[in-house]
Formats: structure tokens, sequence, C-alpha cells
């Protein structure tokens, strides 16, 4: 079994101890007090995380928010793009040029390309890194959010 396909379906057939051992191999930690449905999702996502890496730095951070908003009671909502909602166009005018975005349901278009991020974007219209958000206006020097209905206006 050296496919990661092969390893994923092994991971069905597997008892709760096998699932532990496994546990115990990719974790390098005890394993944790948790039923085979969970245990058995965890470790399919440590084998895709070998694989295919990890999560994002912001993503991350976003999760890390989110769990402090959730232990504080706090209401939380989630968007793939902040407040950004599908259908909303951002421009900037980037050396004479206005450059028009896009938001998607999944990433954004840019000149008739999907793009990930609004940061990869920056990086295409300008030539070097550029936070996406702060480059259209998003977010201030300091990364504070600021209101996205302002993209609409090109600020």
């Amino acid at each position: 079994m050296s496919g990661i396909s092969d390893r994923l379906e092994a991971i069905s057939s597997m008892s709760l101890t096998e699932l532990g051992a496994e546990w115990e191999r990719l974790y390098k930690k005890p394993t944790p007090t948790l039923g085979t449905d969970l245990l058995s999702r965890s470790i399919a996502y440590r084998l895709q995380e070998r694989q295919y890496g990890g999560l994002t730095a912001t993503a991350r951070r976003q999760i890390k928010r989110l769990a402090k908003q959730l232990g504080n009671g706090a209401e939380v909502s989630i968007s793939p793009h902040g407040d950004l909602k599908p259908g909303t166009r951002l421009s900037r005018d980037w050396h004479g040029n206005t450059c028009h975005v896009l938001v998607m349901d999944e990433g954004f278009l840019f000149e008739d390309r999907r793009y990930r991020s609004l940061s990869q974007i920056a990086n295409a219209i300008t030539g070097t890194k550029w936070s996406g958000p702060r480059f259209f206006g998003l977010a201030d020097r300091k990364g504070a959010d600021r209101n996205p209905r302002q993209a609409d206006a090109g600020v």
C-alpha cells in the first residue's frame, strides 16, 4: 500500500487498536480518547497533509481566531473572502491602468483568469509581493479590515 488512495481506503477497515497505532506513528503522540470515526478522519487528514501539504499560515491564524471567538461565546460567521460577497467588483488604478477584479464563489477573476487570492492578483499586476487586501484598499497598513462596501467604489 504505497499510494495515498490505498492508505486512505485501508483506514476505513482498521480496528480501534490499529487506528491507535497509526495515530501514534503519524502524530508521535499518545492516542487521544476519540471514537473510531474522528480518529480515522484525523489520521486521513494527517496522511493527506503529508502528501499534499497542510493549511496555510493564514488559514491557521483564522482558525485560531475563530476558536478564540467561540471560546469567548462570541457569534462567529465564516466567509471565504472576509466580507466580500460573490459578484463584488474591486477596482484599483495602477500606473494609469484601471484593474478590475470580480469576487467569485471560489476565488477571484482578473483578466479572464481565476486566482485563489487577491495577493496573487496584486503580484500579477505589480510584479512584486503585496498584501492583496491592502493593495485593493480592503485593509490598512496595520492589517485592520476596512469596510468592504468601499471596494465597489474602487477605494
